[in-house]
């Protein structure tokens, strides 16, 4: 199996590689991809230097699969030529998730909607991600009017600059800023752009995703996300009023059974999902789960997942294992 790693030098790029090793992947040739000026750097893989490569060397090989996590922009422009090559791309931009003929996928949500006529697929927004594990099997049982949600997103979501952004402030050194603010022992109520509506751009991503991937239009969510001095992975408080009542202990037994997830919540011994409890795993945590007191039909959760692995690696690398598994590459 070829596989090109298109923005192989970037930190979802590399973490791509690490989970594509770890999961053992069967990856007989490699063929990452960055910019122009990365080109012949080398990146390391099952013991292994690969040189980087352009992109157009990168198409003349004919793999069969390539992880995209270079930037909307450029997913715009290369994905086509990659899918024209008949490589299926899994992008790990916003360029495609709200295109009607792209399938946008988690796994263990809706990966039965891919079909071998799908050159472009989509992974979802890194909150997203995490979220709809928990709503999916939930709305599956009680149906799902509405959702509040506030994130704590770690700064690796933003890439390598804001990362360094925070170790400069925590050491006290100068240095080029990710962020119009501070982020050290500071939070920023702004993730992504804002929209003349008010939202940011990622509040929205949550509300039109969240629709299309559990494919049910009908469901209201309104959401703020939030940048917090994390690395380990994204927090988030979600508030769900279903349609129908729950016993908590039934709702509990779903979400134990729900693939993907880990219900982490033992407040006797104060055991509930944190980012450094996530950090480096795959599954998403879900905790703090109880009844929303002040109306009816209402849950409140705290769900962790780490937005590097989950919330792009190792879901793209998910659906690729699915592609293979049922044939579709």
């Amino acid at each position: 199996m070829k596989v090109a790693v298109v923005g192989a030098t970037g930190l979802v790029g590399t973490k791509m590689l690490q989970v594509l090793e770890e999961r053992n992947f069967p990856v007989t040739e490699l063929f990452p991809v960055a910019s122009e000026k990365s080109i012949g750097k080398k990146v390391r893989f099952k013991g292994k230097e690969y040189a980087v490569v352009s992109w157009q060397m990168a198409i003349e090989n004919k793999p069969a699969i390539a992880l995209f996590s270079a930037g909307g922009t450029t997913s715009k422009e290369l994905a086509p030529k990659f899918a024209a090559a008949g490589i299926v791309v899994i992008d790990n931009s916003s360029a495609w998730r709200m295109d009607p003929k792209v399938p946008l996928v988690v796994p263990e949500v809706n990966a039965n909607i891919l079909t071998k006529n799908d050159k472009i697929i989509a992974n979802p927004n890194c909150s997203t991600i995490q979220m709809v594990l928990v709503l999916k099997p939930l709305h599956d049982k009680y149906k799902i009017k509405r959702v509040v949600v506030s994130t704590y997103q770690s700064v690796t979501g933003t890439g390598k600059k804001a990362v360094d952004q925070l170790m400069n402030e925590r050491a006290g050194v100068k240095g080029e800023m990710a962020y119009a603010y501070a982020i050290d022992m500071n939070a920023i109520p702004q993730v992504d752009v804002f929209l003349d509506n008010g939202y940011s751009k990622e509040e929205m991503k949550m509300v039109n995703e969240t629709q299309k991937i559990i494919g049910d239009n009908s469901i209201r969510l309104t959401a703020t996300t939030v940048r917090i001095p994390t690395i380990g992975g994204h927090s988030e408080s979600v508030n769900i009023e279903f349609e129908k009542d729950f016993d908590i202990a039934e709702l509990r037994d779903i979400l134990h059974h729900a693939p993907g997830l880990v219900v982490y919540d033992d407040l006797k011994n104060l055991k509930y999902p944190m980012p450094i409890h996530a950090h480096e795993k795959d599954e998403t945590f879900v905790g703090r789960i109880r009844r929303d007191e002040s109306q009816p039909n209402t849950l409140n959760c705290w769900i962790v997942s780490d937005n590097l692995r989950k919330g792009a690696a190792t879901n793209a690398i998910q659906i690729a294992e699915y592609l293979m598994q049922h044939k579709l590459v």
